[in-house]
């Protein structure tokens, strides 16, 4: 597993490179929840994913992502909200290994 470090900030974009794979993540916080899309390459894997505690972020190998993303609450079970990045939600990759 490796964390992938978010700013505490409602939106974002993080260039980072998971298992050999070129990614593009948005992290962004509306009214409604935490969403992410999540780019391969400059190709979409996921978009508009909304963000739930422990819960993962592809989930399906045939979308061609090697591993998957997960939000961890490091104080509870709540979901993700920007204003707790750095600190109690964490973003972590999930190797195939760890799957």
């Amino acid at each position: 597993m490796k964390t992938i470090p978010l700013s505490a900030v409602a939106s974002q974009t993080v260039n980072v490179l998971l298992g050999g794979q070129n990614c593009t993540i948005k992290v962004f916080q509306k009214s409604t929840g935490l969403f992410v899309d999540v780019s391969v390459n400059n190709v979409p894997v996921v978009q508009g994913v909304i963000a739930l505690n422990r819960n993962l972020i592809v989930r399906y190998p045939y979308r061609g992502f090697i591993g998957d993303l997960a939000f961890i609450d490091t104080q509870g079970a709540e979901d993700p909200i920007y204003t707790g990045f750095g600190g109690r939600f964490v973003f972590m990759y999930l190797e195939a290994s760890d799957l």
